[in-house]
């Protein structure tokens, strides 16, 4: 078979990607030294790839399977296949503009009051398509320019047609460049507490975005290489949906079974034991760590005693062919 190419990301999402593979049983070594570390796995060969380019090699098939975040599937408009929601490295993508420009509220205004001086728009950002399809359909723009597209700015190419409005590609550091080289920063922020160290306010939000894990459709088509991407994503999802989760134990008198079963409708699917003492059984679950607040007073009760601790993983292996099924062409099925 060959081996499917597993692209994981650099920068910021690198050390939970690593923590999450380690979590899901995954042995991955030399990502220290090399941009091709080893798995435990040999079917599959990792590499180490800055996110923004993951969706687009993906997409092209030159990766199957790879790890990335939703903000830049969007921004480079990849056609991938979306596998899980892996829930880390959660950030904002906002608008911000300085504390000093207190004239207007609304990124319109702000536009407006801009462009009544005679002057352009300018903004600073990684994100020139997400940026320039958010300029252009504000209600402020479109009054002004129609469907004309804002100008975007590189230092090798220069695209669209309306210079009023100029979109500046940001190489890093985008909440530096107010006021001087930028009106206002289109960024990504965790806390927002970069955006007010350097005397900038947010206000908008663009999305939000977390790490996914996404696959090339083709190689969902075959069957080996589909195989071997839903066995990765069985068991990342089974460290999502571990965190979220905690298994119980109570021992519980045979008479109070039923009652308990019947209280505690969270309790699906229990594992039942008899214990050494035959008027006493064991009942076993996992459980929505939410919900335990709400049980435990039923449980104390009804049971005697309780053990709780947190599952490294949860494999719901019928969530996974659900979703395997869902997602293979109609040719295939």
């Amino acid at each position: 078979m060959e081996k499917v190419k597993f692209a994981i990301p650099a920068g910021s999402l690198a050390k939970a990607t690593f923590e999450i593979l380690q979590r899901s049983g995954y042995k991955v070594s030399g990502q220290e030294r090399t941009y091709r570390p080893t798995i435990n796995d040999p079917k599959i060969e990792l590499k180490i790839l800055r996110p923004q380019e993951i969706p687009v090699f993906v997409s092209e098939g030159l990766q199957d399977v790879g790890i990335t975040g939703q903000d830049w599937i969007k921004e480079t408009c990849a056609d991938v296949e979306i596998l899980e929601n892996l829930e880390y490295g959660k950030i904002k993508l906002v608008v911000a503009v300085p504390k000093s420009f207190n004239t207007a509220d609304s990124v319109g205004g702000i536009m407006e009051s801009i462009w009544s001086k005679g002057k352009n728009v300018r903004v600073s950002t990684e994100y020139l398509n997400i940026a320039a399809e958010y300029v252009k359909t504000n209600p402020a723009y479109q009054k002004r320019f129609g469907n004309s597209e804002p100008l975007l700015v590189t230092p090798w190419w220069r695209k669209g047609e309306n210079p009023r409005a100029k979109i500046f590609l940001s190489f890093g550091a985008t909440e530096a460049k107010p006021p001087e080289n930028a009106d206002f920063i289109m960024d990504v922020t965790e806390t927002g507490s970069t955006l007010e160290q350097n005397n900038l306010r947010i206000i908008d939000t663009v999305m939000q975005s977390s790490a996914v894990l996404i696959a090339n459709k083709k190689a969902l088509t075959a069957p080996e290489k589909k195989e071997k991407i839903y066995d990765i994503m069985t068991l990342l999802k089974g460290v999502v949906d571990g965190a979220k989760r905690i298994h119980i134990f109570v021992n519980v008198k045979k008479e109070n079974l039923q009652k308990l079963l019947k209280d505690l409708p969270a309790l699906r699917n229990p594992t039942i034991a008899p214990l050494a003492d035959e008027n006493w059984c064991s009942v076993n679950t996992i459980i929505e760590k939410d919900h335990l607040i709400e049980l435990l007073p039923k449980i104390r009760k009804l049971a005697q005693g309780i053990v709780v601790y947190e599952p490294r993983q949860v494999l719901a292996l019928d969530d996974v062919k659900r979703r395997e099924e869902d997602t293979c062409p109609a040719s295939s099925k």
